[in-house]
C-alpha cells in the first residue's frame, strides 16, 4: 500500500528538512571534532587537568564565565593562554591589582588629538576570551565593573551601552590560600560565574612527566613554541552552541535537576541555596556535556558529572559550620546521595 503525501505539504518539503537536518548533524559532528582538536592542541603543553579543560570548552559552548581555583603554580594561566591560542579568537590577559581602575578594564572616553572632540578607547574587555588573572586582588569597585559584560555582555560607559564581541568570555583566576590584600568576590559576581573549576597538583605520574618536559628546554611552557595553533573559531563555535540546543531533557530529568537545586536551600548546612540562575546553568551544563560525550539526551549521570563545579560557588554555608570544617563539595556530595534519581 502506498502512502500519500498530505494536501498541505508541499512536494519536496519532507526531503528538504531531512536534508536540513543531515547538514545541521554533520556541523555539528564536524565542530565537536573541532573542539577535540582544541583539546588536543592544550594537550600538547598542559599535562593532565582534563576536567578543567572539558569545563573550559563547555563553558564556550553555553556562553557561560569561569571561575578557576588554585593555589600557585598549577598552570591556571597557563591553560588559559593555550586554550586562547588554540582557537581562532581574540583574547586579553588583565593583571588584576589593587590600583586597578574600571575604566583600565572598560575603557574611556577620552579627548581626541585635535583637542576638538572626545571618542571612546576600548579597554580590554573588549575581546572574545579575557584572563581577569588573580581577581580577588582588585577592589570590589573594579570587580563589579564586570557584572554588566558577564551577563549582559556589554559596556556602559558615560551613559552609553557598547555590546561585547561574541562570543564572549571570561575566565577569572583566583589563589585559595593567600588572602592577605585580596577582595573576596561578592555572591552577586559569583553568581555569574557558570563553573567553579578548581585546578588540582597533578598526580605523581603527570608531575614525573612535567618534569621531563621542562628538561629537554626552557620552552616547555610557551604555547607558540610547541606548536599550539587555531584549529577552531567561531563558525565551529557557532554551529557546536546550535547542535548543543537539539540536546533532548526528559521532563524527569528536568524534575531531577529541580529537586536538586531546590534541595540545596533545605539542607542544614546551608544558609542560602542555589538561584533559579544556578538552575538554568546546571541545564545548560547537562546538555553541553551531554553533547560533548555525543548524546542526544540528558541523563541524570551528567546532571551529576556538572552539578559540582556549577553549584559550589552558589552554596552559601553557615559560618559556624564552616568553622567546623565543612564545605560546598561535601554538602553536594549528600544532596546528590539523598536525592532520588529518576529511572
Amino acid at each position: 500500500m502506498s502512502i500519500e503525501r498530505p494536501d498541505d505539504i508541499p512536494m519536496g518539503q519532507g526531503d528538504t528538512s531531512r536534508g536540513e537536518a543531515d547538514a545541521a548533524r554533520q556541523a555539528g559532528d564536524a565542530a565537536r571534532e573541532a573542539l577535540e582538536a582544541v583539546r588536543a592542541e592544550i594537550g600538547k603543553v598542559i599535562v593532565g587537568q582534563d576536567g578543567v579543560v572539558t569545563g573550559l570548552v563547555t563553558a564556550l559552548l553555553v556562553r557561560g564565565h569561569v571561575l578557576l581555583e588554585g593555589v600557585p603554580g598549577v598552570a591556571k594561566t597557563l591553560i588559559v593562554s593555550t586554550l586562547a591560542r588554540s582557537l581562532d579568537l581574540g583574547s586579553t590577559r588583565v593583571q588584576f591589582t589593587p590600583d586597578l581602575m574600571p575604566s583600565d578594564v572598560l575603557g574611556q572616553t577620552i579627548l581626541d588629538e585635535g583637542g576638538t572632540s572626545f571618542r571612546f578607547r576600548e579597554g580590554p574587555v573588549f575581546t572574545n576570551l579575557l584572563l581577569a588573572d588573580e581577581v580577588n586582588r582588585t577592589p570590589p569597585r573594579t570587580q563589579a565593573a564586570l557584572l554588566e559584560a558577564m551577563q549582559e555582555r556589554q559596556v556602559s560607559v558615560d551613559g552609553v551601552a557598547r555590546p561585547l564581541p561574541e562570543p564572549f568570555l571570561v575566565v577569572a583566576t583566583q589563589n585559595p590560600v593567600e588572602h592577605e590584600g585580596t577582595y573576596p568576590l561578592p555572591e552577586a559576581q559569583l553568581d555569574r560565574f557558570l563553573f567553579k573549576l578548581q585546578v588540582p597538583y597533578p598526580s605523581r605520574d603527570q608531575e614525573a612527566s612535567i618534569l621531563a618536559r621542562h628538561e629537554a628546554g626552557p620552552d616547555a611552557g610557551d604555547p607558540a613554541k610547541l606548536g599550539v595553533t587555531a584549529v577552531a573559531g567561531a563558525a565551529e563555535l557557532a554551529a557546536a552552541r546550535e547542535a548543543v540546543q537539539q540536546v533532548r531533557v526528559s521532563e524527569e530529568v528536568r524534575g531531577y535537576l529541580v529537586d536538586l537545586v531546590r534541595a540545596s536551600r533545605d539542607a542544614p548546612a546551608v544558609s542560602l541555596g542555589v538561584s533559579p540562575r544556578g538552575a538554568t546553568m546546571l541545564l545548560h551544563a547537562a546538555r553541553a556535556w551531554a553533547w560533548l560525550a555525543g548524546r542526544a539526551f540528558v541523563t541524570p549521570d551528567e546532571v551529576k558529572a556538572v552539578a559540582k563545579p556549577t553549584l559550589r560557588h552558589r552554596l552559601l554555608l553557615r559560618p559556624e559550620l564552616e568553622l567546623e570544617g565543612a564545605d560546598a563539595d561535601g554538602v553536594l556530595d549528600g544532596l546528590l546521595g539523598s536525592v532520588p534519581v529518576p529511572r
